[in-house]
């Protein structure tokens, strides 16, 4: 594209924050793509880094296909819900089933991979309303206000939809988004945990299992039949501490007849990836250089990378002595500490900046050094204030960073901003986090769905549902609901992993 041109279509990328978002502009989203159904990706942002086979391979953003704001789903299959189809509609309450303003009904039936419209309270979509208040009745619904329930339940059968029969967890259902990231799935897996849905939550473990890279590692995101990674992107090591520490999480709740036996079926995942955690550790005790939740490679270690390895080897270490492993408990405490002692002579005296050369700003990451993840250092509160301070929009909500030369606009991420609410429950801190989950539900759209980003004038944008986000506003509200979440414990409080 030539510079000309390019700046100025960069200059409407930012207007309307389009974050270098990929379609697939023929054949099924879903399978691998040949060369010519490969993602085109509309042009990147400035400062914005090339994702491999995304270098050249640019559409113009009337080329956007429209974002679902909705689903329709059965066991298992799913639809999105498009802006078209939703235009008055609703869904009956605690259920998948869309009451449109027609007053008819919109439903995808057991079998099916295609929607119907049936008359109202026809007696199948019944079945299906009542299946889906079933499931979450057998859970929890988290949530001390009217609202705040209501919430939680959408943001549940949100989860549930975008999870696979195989396990992989969708992070939306719009191309692009159709396809399972280890950090995505591994927060869903906590929340699924965290609200009594065992089976989902070990499911989906199952599935980082299966599709575990042999070095330890994991693609950055995958085909959600498993079968390997859409592109070229690089794999990013933030999932080798995301996944043990959802695993730790899953086995604080999970049913004490089974759980051993199970965790000792995850127990290679969690061994290879910790142990590749730990070999990644420089002189430092810092990790390398690694893409993280921004997906954007960084020059120097970054908190975003960091504090979550921290927290799996940790999570890693308490497993191992559960299972009566006391060389691999040792040996992945030794790297915690290592790591714990590298961030706090690098990343602390910069207030747990995104990058440990401090040229790179605030980073909404800095939660990741709080509960539930990790033991919040004494000097945590205040760079958490003063990171959301410097990350807040006039929107009310957070760009993920505020580096210069980030991709973000002016966005607020739904993701970026609930991480703080997870982070002020889990440091005694309920008020603040209430106030961060309000801005957030108030967020959602009219089929009550949230999104993953709120534009400069306060709407929803991007896809909706976004699992991401709900699974973090389910764990803040179960946080908030028992006074915090069980964080991994340090070698001076091993708690044999036990409720």
């Amino acid at each position: 594209m030539p510079a000309a041109l390019l700046v100025r279509w960069a200059a409407v990328a930012a207007f309307l924050a389009s974050v270098a978002l990929p379609v697939c502009i023929a054949g099924s989203p879903v399978g691998r793509p040949s060369e010519e159904d490969r993602p085109v990706f509309f042009v990147r942002p400035l400062g914005h880094q090339s994702h491999g086979d995304a270098e050249g391979r640019y559409a113009p953003l009337s080329m956007l296909v429209t974002p679902t704001i909705g689903l329709l789903a059965n066991t298992t299959a799913v639809e999105g819900v498009t802006p078209a189809v939703a235009g008055g509609a609703r869904y009956v309450e605690r259920s998948h089933v869309l009451r449109l303003l027609s007053g008819r009904w919109r439903y995808l039936p057991v079998g099916r991979t295609a929607s119907v419209v049936v008359a109202p309270e026809d007696p199948t979509a019944r079945l299906q309303i009542a299946e889906s208040r079933d499931w979450l009745a057998a859970g929890r619904v988290p949530g001390s206000t009217a609202a705040q329930r209501a919430a939680a339940e959408r943001a549940l059968l949100a989860m549930r939809a975008l999870l696979r029969p195989n396990g992989a967890m969708a992070a939306g259902w719009t191309p692009g988004w159709m396809y399972s990231w280890p950090r995505d799935s591994s927060f869903a897996s906590a929340a699924f945990a965290h609200t009594g849905h065992d089976a989902e939550a070990y499911r989906i473990l199952r599935y980082s299992a299966a599709t575990q890279r042999k070095d330890g590692t994991w693609d950055a995101r995958t085909e959600l039949d498993g079968s390997g990674p859409p592109d070229s992107r690089r794999w990013q090591l933030d999932a080798n501490g995301w996944v043990p520490w959802a695993t730790w999480q899953w086995y604080r709740t999970a049913p004490p007849a089974t759980r051993r036996a199970r965790l000792t079926a995850l127990y290679p995942m969690i061994r290879k990836a910790a142990d590749r955690s730990a070999a990644s550790l420089g002189p430092d005790g810092l990790p390398p250089a690694s893409p993280d939740y921004w997906e954007v490679m960084t020059t120097t270690a970054n908190i975003g990378t960091a504090a979550p390895l921290l927290a799996g080897l940790h999570a890693a270490a308490d497993l191992a002595d559960a299972l009566d492993r006391p060389g691999d408990a040792a040996r992945w405490s030794g790297a915690a500490g290592r790591l714990s002692a590298g961030i706090s002579r690098t990343f602390a005296p910069l207030g747990y900046q995104r990058t440990v050369d401090g040229q790179h700003g605030q980073d909404s990451a800095v939660a990741f050094m709080a509960p539930p993840f990790n033991t919040a250092p004494a000097d945590l509160p205040r760079a958490l204030d003063r990171t959301y301070k410097a990350l807040l929009l006039p929107n009310g909500g957070l760009t993920p960073g505020n580096d210069p030369t980030a991709p973000w606009g002016a966005n607020a991420w739904t993701p970026s901003t609930s991480f703080f609410a997870l982070a002020w429950a889990g440091t005694g801190q309920p008020a603040k986090a209430r106030q961060v989950l309000d801005w957030v539900l108030a967020k959602r759209n009219p089929l009550g769905e949230l999104p993953e980003k709120v534009d400069r004038a306060g709407r929803p944008s991007s896809v909706a549902p976004l699992g991401w986000t709900g699974s973090i506003v389910v764990l803040a509200l179960v946080a908030l609901d028992g006074g915090g979440l069980p964080t991994p414990p340090t070698p001076g409080g091993r708690s044999d992993a036990a409720p």
